[in-house]
């Protein structure tokens, strides 16, 4: 028994995945950030030049919250298809659109399959265009880099190529990278398509045919398809334009079709029968457009089995995302709840470090990524930030020793009116445990609730599926600074 998993297959996955972020979908995906502490081989293994790799278990899933700093919820417009990039450069032999590519009917490039050959290619003016011709894979494309957006395809370099869409700025912006294109669509083109319909023929030359210009209608479960087929030498001539075979009539409803060489016309009303003559080894091949015609749904007639997920992280992003430590995690959790609920998540940005207000300023400054320690209860933690405005500390509490675990093994959290004291900086205070309630403002202008000197995070730990997990090298942040985060899945 023999079966594959086919191209559609990939691209319902796709787009089911794509759909799932639409503003109907009942989920929400966030990325986040996370690991302001360096590696080390005493903990989570490797180190900052040579980060980990990710295990895909439950223990690397409850450490990515340990570490989790901050987390921002992915819109709708920051998701979308994408595909592998291929760029137009003259002198380049690109594949051609063939309905049946496989291993007995290969690609110029010798690809066995059209979603992985180079039939489409985006030119310097993020045009998209698919290579319907190629000029029988003998020569490169030759000519100028093609800028016309015409509906009908057209002969330019040798090829005659079908231009598809032309990127917008945004998804230039989010979208665009030196590996993926951006997958769009242009109205105009999508309505002009026609399903069916025959736009390219593939000829097999064969020989001692009869000289001369002769028509034949595309045979199948389509209509009115014409080939004009042009012999030349005892030889059908390739299909072109001027002086080569053409489609004559493109026809409509093409699923399947073939030419017989015995059933042709000298004219193009089908009415004067002529001959070929006795040659042999010739054919006529239509090839057949995918469902719609081409240009009338490009994430599928291209392959978009890709999807990318775009977020930048402004500055600060309000109190959520630090701009005062380093982040080495990157990764994608959805449907979070909010802390302390089992209510789905919609914050737009989410803190998920711990902090304490201090009754009072230290008299030396805490320092980031310094243990600090709970002396009374014995708490231990790492901090991410230390704002001596407001006199907070934002902390995370990493289950590993010395990084939010005592030297026993155990986890206590931070609690009650218990001197923090910085095993580095030397720095102490006191949380601000008697006031039950106090909202802060900081100085960007958001603010931070406190119960009892306390603020835990906006995300309830453990929460929702981490699909994604990516460790990486330390990511400095900076005020003036933002980061654009690229993500892309394949099906």
């Amino acid at each position: 028994m023999s079966a594959i998993i086919t191209e559609k297959f990939r691209q319902h996955n796709a787009e089911q995945f794509l759909e799932s972020f639409s503003e109907t979908s009942s989920n929400n995906y966030y990325l986040f950030i996370g690991k302001s502490s360096a590696y080390s081989t005493s903990t989570t293994g490797g180190d900052d030049n040579t980060p980990p790799a990710p295990n895909d278990d439950i223990v690397n899933e409850f450490r990515a919250w340990d570490a989790m700093l901050a987390a921002k919820l992915i819109s709708s417009t920051d998701v979308g298809y994408v595909v592998a990039r291929k760029t137009w450069a003259n002198d380049t032999t690109y594949d051609m659109y063939q309905h049946n590519i496989s291993s007995t009917n290969a690609a110029t490039s010798g690809e066995v399959s059209l979603w992985e050959s180079d039939f489409y290619f985006m030119t310097s003016e993020n045009k998209v265009y698919k290579v319907l011709d190629n000029a029988g894979g003998t020569v490169p494309y030759s000519g100028a880099e093609p800028t016309s957006t015409q509906t009908t395809p057209f002969f330019l370099g040798g090829y005659y190529i079908k231009y598809m869409y032309t990127l917008s700025s945004s998804a230039i912006t989010k979208f665009l990278t030196n590996d993926f294109i951006p997958v769009e669509s242009d109205t105009t083109v999508v309505n002009a398509a026609i399903d069916g319909a025959v736009e390219v023929v593939k000829v097999v030359a064969g020989s001692g045919y009869t000289d001369g210009t002769y028509y034949s209608p595309i045979d199948g479960d389509g209509s009115n398809g014409i080939v004009k087929i042009v012999i030349s030498g005892g030889a059908i001539q390739r299909f072109g334009s001027t002086g080569y075979t053409e489609v004559f009539n493109k026809g409509t409803g093409y699923t399947f079709g073939n030419v017989d060489l015995t059933d042709v016309y000298s004219d193009t009303g089908l009415t004067s029968a002529s001959t070929v003559g006795s040659g042999v080894g010739g054919s006529v091949i239509p090839i057949i457009s995918p469902k719609g015609g081409h240009g009338s749904n490009p994430a599928y007639e291209l392959g978009a089995h890709y999807v990318m997920m775009n977020a930048k992280l402004l500055q600060a992003e309000g109190d959520d995302f630090t701009v005062a430590n380093d982040f080495r995690e990157v990764g994608i959790v959805v449907d979070p709840y909010l802390y302390g609920t089992s209510n789905v998540s919609a914050l737009s940005t989410a803190r998920q470090s711990f902090a304490v207000k201090l009754a009072a300023a230290p008299v030396t400054d805490f320092t980031i990524d310094e243990k600090i320690t709970q002396s009374t209860t014995g708490a231990v933690g790492k901090i991410v930030e230390w704002d001596a405005t407001n006199n907070i500390i934002y902390f995370v509490q990493e289950r590993y020793a010395d990084h939010g675990l005592k030297s026993d093994g155990t986890y206590v959290a931070f609690s009650g009116k218990n001197l923090i004291t910085g095993a580095s900086s030397g720095a102490s205070g006191t949380p601000d445990s008697d006031t039950p309630s106090e909202t802060v403002t900081l100085t960007n202008g958001n603010t931070v609730t406190f119960t009892s000197g306390y603020a835990n995070p906006e995300l309830e730990p453990y929460s929702g599926k981490i699909i994604y997990n990516e460790k990486r090298r330390p990511i400095s942040r900076a005020a003036d600074q933002s980061e654009d985060i690229k993500i892309i899945v394949e099906f």
